[in-house]
This record gives structure tokens, C-alpha cells and sequence, in this order.
């Protein structure tokens, strides 16, 4: 099973290929690619940077073909302004997984931190130091610009968490 994971944002949007795999000694994930959309400087309207969005989610589909889509969900927003960008870049992922006959399962920060951790109050280094233990990540180049971003890491916790649920 490959199961694509995301970490929707208007500015950054994290993303993340693992595969399913039945081994000689049970199940385990292999990560295939992961990193972020980086729009901020490249993108001026909205509009663009949906497009951008869109198009780079359509590519990985295309290329992965995936079984199943898993994206982190808005759970709570301190910030109003902040609502609103994250749920229409959400709505253009979405979009993308609807045109590609994908499966879509939403997880909240917290189910993705019990999931990974243990604990749904963990913090992010917590998170990124427990995935780093549960799926071999060393031949990615980490200082890439595109992979050192909360968010990728945030993408394959959700893609993590679909594989754990047996989606």
C-alpha cells in the first residue's frame, strides 16, 4: 500500500510518500520521498500559489499513484486570519485526491501525536526525533531545503498514522 501524507499549509505544504510492506519479519514502512511546496516568495496572489499547490499534489499523485491520501485536519486556530488560507490550500488537496479517485483520511495534530509518540501534547522535536526511529530516513538529504521543514515531518506523521490505522 503507498499512502501519500500531508501536512496542509497556504505557504508551505508538507508532503510525504511511504509504502506498506510485508517483510519476513512482519510489516514495515519504507519512505519513498518526502519534503514541503515552498509558494512564500515564488507566488504573489492566492490564487497562484493554489494553482501551485494543486499542480505539485496532482504531479505526486501521478507519479506515486497512491492508494490513499492521509492529511492533517484543522482542529482549533488561535489566529482567524490563519483559517482561512489553510482551508483553502486543504480544499485544492482535496480537490486533487477527489479527481484522482483517492481515499482521504484526516488526522488532528493531537491523533497524530498519539499515533507517533504516545502522547498527543508532544512537541514537534519529539515527534520528529520518534519518526526518524520508526522509518529509516538517512539516505534523504535532511539540509535540503524542502526536508528540513517542520511540515514534511509533519506529512509523514499523518502518512505514519494512516499506515498504524490500516487504511
Amino acid at each position: 500500500m503507498i499512502i501519500l501524507g500531508v501536512d496542509p499549509g497556504s505557504v508551505i505544504t508538507g508532503y510525504a510518500i511511504i509504502k506498506k510492506q510485508k517483510g519476513v519479519d512482519g510489516t514495515y514502512l519504507k519512505v519513498v520521498d518526502f519534503g514541503c511546496i515552498i509558494t512564500d516568495k515564488i507566488y504573489n496572489t492566492t490564487g497562484q500559489r493554489l494553482k501551485r499547490i494543486h499542480q505539485e499534489i496532482t504531479k505526486l499523485i501521478k507519479k506515486h499513484r497512491p492508494d490513499i491520501m492521509s492529511i492533517e485536519t484543522l482542529f482549533f486556530f488561535k489566529n482567524v486570519k490563519t483559517v482561512m488560507p489553510v482551508s483553502q490550500t486543504k480544499g485544492v488537496i482535496l480537490l486533487a485526491a477527489e479527481e484522482n479517485h483517492l481515499h482521504v483520511c484526516e488526522f488532528t495534530p493531537l491523533q497524530m501525536k498519539m499515533a507517533i509518540v504516545g502522547y498527543g501534547r508532544a512537541e514537534k522535536k519529539q515527534v520528529q526525533e520518534m519518526i526518524q526511529k520508526t522509518v529509516d530516513i538517512k539516505s534523504f538529504d535532511l539540509k535540503k531545503n524542502n526536508r528540513k521543514k517542520d511540515d514534511a515531518f509533519d506529512a509523514l506523521g499523518v502518512a505514519i498514522c494512516a499506515a498504524l490505522k490500516n487504511y
